[in-house]
């Protein structure tokens, strides 16, 4: 007899487990839950600073860029997770949402009922925060947020950016996000608080939850233009309500492609049958791109004094012993949100900064004894990429161009953000802390030395986003509709990060979480659950 459940979920990520638990809680609804990688047994994912351990492919699909244009012609690494949790399961832990002027202006391009002032109730709904409890946060929700306890360094930090011009903020997700100090992190008592934790663990055992991990899934079957089915490792599987696809701005498109949905010429090219010819799959691909300054320390004073293996074997122990130290840490606790030139009327913060007293995570650099890491990221790109299959096979690494650089303005925006770090870390605060900057290093002072230092190490930072792109029903670049309806078909949505038709001026793990509480109301609703 051939399985059946209400809803199908395909995707354990941060939507995936945030709908399971949502339709779960209905009582009425049977849900199976879908995630391609393992579960989430592993000690390292619950340890706040275990994901700089996880950089493999053990808990990650392997992915890296095709050449970038933009970077002439360099490959990134491209780490997307496949464990149950997701991204939320191995990222640095930020709780950071964006800022009004996003969601306002995915309202103006379409998405009707995706402004600020209505997407605000599910990231409160989201909180159990450990220290607000106003307008802008909530307390009792599953996530747990909560303060850090900054580095050392991380306070010297936010005092050079005071001295370099640019207030302290104690709240990027208040009432206003310019400014820099320290981020409110997921996690609590020394343990991550990843979605799977947070929202799956309650309701593991009931049973209208059907969960399964490497369960790779192949397509989604298209009847009479109704999902009506997933395909798993040759298994049918039956969805008597719909399909929700939740698999990422990488992932949703790549099983939308499988299932024969997307631009007809290039399925006919890799050998898949055509369902819905819908060209906009898998384009309008956004990340934000990292260019960091590496800054040797004076002395023994960041995280980095724990690379001999007898110092991290004392770090285990002071964890084990007493849940604090460096494997406590998210490793980045420190940064915040600034414009790249404060006279061009930007409606927002458009720079990034992700402050981490520590040089070890970098790719391809020389080795700094001990040193910190100042990155900088342009939080609105104008250049768009795309997604695409190589072959028809299924478990095949898909093709990924964030075609990073590939709009001037981007560059002209980096650099200025790039320049903005540096002049932090230039700060007389920092004097007794810092002996020189190391990367890309005092020689490098041109815009042409900064491209070439980035075009050997820039880096992505971790948010892949507008794949399956929401908008209004006439719009012809739009995936979804405002109800996350795919375009098309029947009883198939796509509820991630995917759908954002920009990405959000922050991490994206909140945008991604506030998606999937928002999308779970919508489906309750039409299906009066």
């Amino acid at each position: 007899m051939a399985e059946k459940y209400d809803f199908i979920i395909v995707g354990g990520g941060p939507a995936g487990c945030v709908l399971a638990r949502r339709l779960v809680d209905c009582g009425a609804v049977s849900v199976l839950l879908l995630e391609a990688g393992p579960s989430d047994w592993h000690p390292l994912l619950h340890m706040p600073a275990g994901f700089t351990k996880l950089t493999g492919e053990s808990h990650s699909w392997g992915y890296e860029t095709a050449p970038q244009t933009g970077l002439n012609g360099k490959r990134v690494w491209y780490p997307q997770a496949r464990v149950l949790g997701g991204g939320s399961s191995i990222n640095a832990q930020l709780y950071t949402r964006g800022n009004r002027w996003d969601y306002d202006n995915w309202a103006a391009h379409g998405c009707t009922g995706w402004g600020y002032d209505e997407v605000l109730p599910y990231f409160i709904r989201c909180e159990d925060n450990n220290r607000y409890a106003d307008a802008w946060h909530g307390q009792g929700g599953p996530l747990r947020v909560s303060d850090v306890v900054p580095h050392k360094l991380t306070t010297v930090f936010a005092r050079a950016a005071q001295q370099a011009g640019m207030r302290f903020n104690p709240d990027f997700n208040g009432a206003e996000q310019a400014g820099l100090g320290y981020y409110q992190v997921t996690n609590r008592d020394g343990r991550r608080s990843s979605a799977s934790v947070c929202y799956l663990r309650p309701v593991i055992g009931n049973e209208l939850l059907t969960m399964r991990c490497k369960a790779h899934v192949q397509r989604i079957e298209i009847a009479g233009g109704r999902a009506v089915a997933v395909w798993v490792g040759g298994q049918r599987i039956e969805a008597g309500r719909e399909v929700l696809l939740t698999a990422g701005a990488i992932g949703s498109p790549r099983v939308l492609l499988h299932s024969g949905i997307g631009p007809a010429q290039h399925l006919a090219e890799v050998g898949v049958d055509l369902v819905m010819d819908a060209p906009a799959v898998g384009e309008n691909l956004q990340d934000h791109m990292d260019v960091f300054v590496v800054t040797e320390c004076a002395g023994p004073h960041s995280f980095d004094r724990y690379k001999p293996w007898y110092m991290s074997a004392v770090a285990g122990l002071q964890y084990l012993a007493f849940g604090t130290g460096i494997v406590a840490s998210n490793i980045c606790d420190g940064g915040g949100f600034w414009y790249a030139d404060k006279s061009d009327a930007a409606p927002a913060p458009d720079i990034q900064f992700h402050f981490l007293p520590g040089s070890g995570l970098e790719h391809g650099l020389s080795p700094v004894k001990n040193g910190v890491t100042l990155n900088s990221a342009y939080l609105r790109p104008r250049s768009r990429g795309q997604v695409r299959l190589k072959s028809n096979d299924p478990r095949a690494k898909v093709f990924i161009d964030p075609n990073y650089w590939g709009d001037p303005h981007d560059v002209g925006m980096s650099l200025q953000g790039f320049r903005l770090a540096r002049r932090i870390m230039a700060q007389p605060v920092f004097r007794d802390w810092m002996k020189a900057e190391a990367h890309p290093g005092a020689a490098a002072m041109s815009d042409d030395d900064i491209k070439d230092y980035a075009y050997r190490h820039a880096k992505t930072d971790y948010h892949p986003v507008g794949t399956c792109r929401m908008g209004a029903a006439e719009d012809p670049r739009a995936v979804v509709d405002p109800q996350l309806r795919l375009k098309g078909i029947e009883g198939l949505r796509v509820c991630d990060s995917s759908v954002m038709p920009f990405v959000n001026s922050s991490n994206t793990n909140a945008p991604t979480m506030m998606i999937a509480e928002k999308a779970a109301d919508m489906i309750r609703a039409d299906h009066g659950i």
